[in-house]
C-alpha cells in the first residue's frame, strides 16, 4: 500500500464505518441515492489526507456509508473529474481506497449524452463495454499499487452483474438500454462533427468520466457495473446547446427510477449471496 492510501485509509478507518463489499459512485445529479441509505456516517473528502476535492455541481464531496435495508454500501459523492486538472491517478485514487476497503463490486454511474437515435433523455443505459479517447490511462508510470502491469481489458463490466441488472430492469419493468460508452477528457461538449465520428465508431452515449474508474477497477481485482443516465442528446442530435443545467436537470428527473434500479440490483445480490 502506498504512503498516500495508507494515510487515507488511516483517517477513514477512524469513523469506525462498518464492512462494504459493495460501492457505488454517484454521477452527476445522481447523488440523491446516498440520501436513502439508513444510519449513515458521512465523511468530508476535503478532510480525506491527499483525496482531490471536486469542484463540479451535482458532486456534493462526501463519503458516505450507510445500509440500503440489511446491506452496507459506500455511496461516492465525491467524484472528481480529468478535466478539474488534476492527473489520471488522482481521479483514480477514490477506486484505491475503496479496494483497500474490502470493496468487491463497484457500481459506476454517470450522465451522459445520447449517440443513439434510439436514446431519448431520462433513458437508463448498461454500459457493455467503453472506448477510452481520454489519450491517458490510470496505470501510467510507477505501479504504485501492485501488478499486473498489462491487467486484460477484454470484458471491464462484468457479464455475470450485466445479466443481474438486465434482470432487475426486467421485474420492475424498467426499459434499461445498452450500449457502449465513449469517453473523452472534455470540459467543453463535442462538436457535430465529433458526435458523427463517436457513432460511425460505435458507440451509442459520450461522457467526461467513469473509464479512469473502470480500469483501475479492473486493475485492483473488482467488478464493475457501469450505468449511463442518458439526460440529453448529443450536439448535432439535440437542436438546442447543451448546458450542465439541462444535465443535473434531467438527472434530478429521472432519479426515482435511477434509485428503483439501483435498490433492485442490491436486494437481488443479498439474494443471491454474492453479499
Amino acid at each position: 500500500m502506498s504512503e498516500k492510501l495508507a494515510k487515507a485509509i488511516q483517517f477513514i478507518s477512524k469513523a469506525s464505518l462498518p464492512e462494504s463489499n459493495l460501492a457505488i459512485i454517484l454521477g452527476s445529479g445522481l447523488g440523491s441515492f446516498a440520501d436513502h441509505l439508513k444510519d449513515s456516517v458521512e465523511i468530508q473528502c476535503d478532510q480525506i489526507p491527499y483525496y482531490p476535492i471536486s469542484t463540479v455541481e451535482g458532486h456534493d464531496g462526501k463519503l458516505v456509508v450507510g445500509y440500503w435495508k440489511e446491506t452496507p454500501v459506500i455511496a461516492v459523492k465525491g467524484r472528481t473529474h480529468y478535466y478539474e486538472g488534476y492527473n489520471i491517478k488522482q481521479v483514480t485514487f477514490i477506486v484505491r481506497i475503496l479496494a483497500a476497503l474490502g470493496v468487491k463490486l463497484l457500481i459506476v454511474t454517470n450522465a451522459a449524452g445520447g449517440i443513439s437515435q434510439h436514446f431519448k433523455p431520462g433513458d437508463l443505459m448498461l454500459i457493455t463495454d467503453h472506448i477510452n479517447m481520454m489519450f491517458s490511462n490510470p496505470l501510467i508510470g510507477p505501479l504504485d499499487y501492485g501488478e499486473p502491469r498489462f491487467p486484460d481489458m477484454s470484458c471491464p463490466y462484468s457479464k455475470k452483474y450485466q445479466e443481474l441488472a438486465e434482470t432487475v430492469a426486467v421485474s420492475k419493468k424498467i426499459d434499461l438500454k445498452r450500449g457502449i460508452l465513449y469517453v473523452s477528457t472534455g470540459p467543453s461538449y463535442e462538436t457535430r462533427s465529433e458526435v458523427k465520428m463517436i457513432g460511425k465508431i460505435g458507440a451509442e452515449a459520450v461522457s467526461m468520466s467513469t473509464v479512469p474508474e473502470v480500469i483501475a477497477a479492473n486493475h485492483a481485482g473488482l467488478a464493475v457495473i457501469g450505468i449511463s443516465c442518458i439526460t440529453n442528446l448529443a450536439t448535432g442530435i439535440n437542436r438546442s446547446p447543451l448546458s450542465h443545467e439541462e444535465v443535473t436537470r434531467t438527472a434530478d428527473r429521472v432519479r426515482t427510477k435511477f434509485i428503483y434500479l439501483i435498490s433492485g440490483i442490491i436486494e437481488q445480490l443479498k439474494r443471491s449471496k454474492d453479499f
